[in-house]
């Protein structure tokens, strides 16, 4: 990862106008952002058509068009990142989805245990059960876009939410039951 100190200067150069602010900042975080993308993207089928490197161009086309948003600092940054690249993988399955006409591809969901085989789940029924996750706790579903579709660490994660390393892995481990139980159909008594 890419130091923060960094990261948020360029982030605060480029949001006072800066020109070359965004090239500088695009330098600094590509391969952060590509690591992101080709975790995410290691998690789908074998013959996806969005390859790494264009969903981090992709992402950073949607990011440079933020003109509104007032750059924080890195973690700013990076959860940002993190939601732009859910919506554009949510887009693709849906554009997939339409052509087919059938549901969309399914991604494999994250597990701790290397010795179990990780779930298949819809993109888009994620995508919902996020939206309802977030409604429910904003940051256990911050917390799964950075780690599912950012594909960072525990320790990144914390980082980025500024929040203990402890705290990320009780609520990676709740927000995990919660999905589990919502994209299974399970509903508690």
């Amino acid at each position: 990862m890419t130091e923060p100190a960094d990261v948020t200067r360029l982030l605060l150069a480029w949001s006072e106008g800066e020109p070359a602010a965004a090239d500088a900042l695009m330098e600094a975080v590509y391969t952060d952002l590509r690591r992101m993308a080709r975790g995410y993207l290691s998690r789908e089928r074998s013959d996806h058509t969005l390859p790494p490197t264009a969903l981090v161009h992709e992402a950073y086309v949607r990011l440079v068009d933020q003109r509104h948003v007032r750059w924080q600092n890195r973690a700013h940054f990076f959860a940002i990142a993190a939601r732009v690249m859910r919506r554009i993988l949510v887009d693709h399955a849906r554009a997939r989805a339409s052509l087919k006409r059938g549901g969309a591809e399914p991604v494999r969901l994250l597990v701790e245990d290397s010795q179990l085989e990780p779930p298949l789940v819809d993109i888009l029924a994620l995508d919902v059960a996020l939206d309802r996750l977030a409604a429910i706790d904003a940051r256990q579903s911050q917390l799964v876009e950075l780690r599912f579709f950012a594909g960072l660490t525990i320790e990144e994660v914390a980082s980025v939410l500024s929040v203990s390393v402890v705290t990320v892995k009780r609520d990676w481990a709740l927000a995990r039951a919660w999905l589990y139980r919502e994209l299974q159909g399970v509903r508690p008594s």
